[in-house]
């Protein structure tokens, strides 16, 4: 039987919000409702750092810590938690109910909504990332798409196992476990749980389904090269 619990996709130990995952059950149950209470039972929506003009804070429920590096152009939607050292630069959106452990970055134009990122994790370059976990020291590659919602607007499910998996929840993305890579503009469609260290290549799309440990998705394409007809002119 395939564990699809925290563990098996996270080093639990000295991630400071620990508790939104539930050691017995599935891990997308820290998502969604969950989260979303987490966050309404939080209590210090405090500021430590400076905030240079341009960053733009909408909602008095709002955490950031000491040695956080906010650029212009950021716009931090709350609730939100931003832990020591996270990293939001110019044109990031982060839009209600996320977590940003120690040491993580949204980078240029990135957004993130509805989502955790372990303490390291990096979606550094336009990338999306809906209702989502990302694991530690993650990085998704530039262009990297975390889709949340199926356009049926149905429960979000997955195979595992050669089963289907019923997550309960209209608004789910993907669980990256911890050292997961995406190529530039992968596509993980709604429903995708892939285990530590699995890779995939550039402009993969990644169905719905759970993926094991190390597993590498490529992309198979083929180029035609053939010599340009120069125009005639008349």
């Amino acid at each position: 039987m395939i564990d699809l619990r925290p563990a098996a996709f996270f080093e639990i130990e000295g991630f400071a919000h620990a508790d939104l995952l539930e050691p017995d059950q599935p891990v997308w149950s820290a998502l969604g409702q969950r989260l979303a209470d987490y966050l309404e039972g939080w209590r210090d929506w405090e500021i430590h750092v400076d905030l240079p003009d341009g960053v733009h804070l909408l909602g008095d429920r709002i955490a950031i810590a000491p040695g956080c590096r906010i650029e212009p152009g950021a716009v931090i939607v709350g609730p939100a938690i931003l832990d020591e050292g996270v990293q939001i630069r110019t044109g990031a959106y982060i839009r209600q109910n996320v977590v940003l452990a120690a040491g993580s970055l949204v980078g240029a134009h990135s957004e993130v909504k509805g989502s955790i990122l372990l303490p390291g994790a990096k979606a550094p370059h336009q990338a999306y990332v809906g209702d989502s976990i990302l694991g530690r020291d993650v990085n998704l590659g530039a262009g990297t798409i975390c889709s949340n919602v199926k356009n049926i607007g149905r429960e979000v499910s997955f195979r595992a196992g050669g089963e289907t998996v019923h997550t309960g929840l209209r608004k789910f993305g993907a669980i990256l476990g911890d050292g997961c890579m995406t190529g530039c503009n992968t596509v993980l469609n709604p429903g995708v749980l892939m285990g530590p260290g699995s890779v995939t290549y550039v402009n993969a799309s990644v169905r719905s389904g759970y993926y094991p440990a190390d597993t590498l998705i490529k992309v198979r394409q083929s180029q035609q090269i053939t010599e340009m007809r120069k125009l005639r002119r008349e």
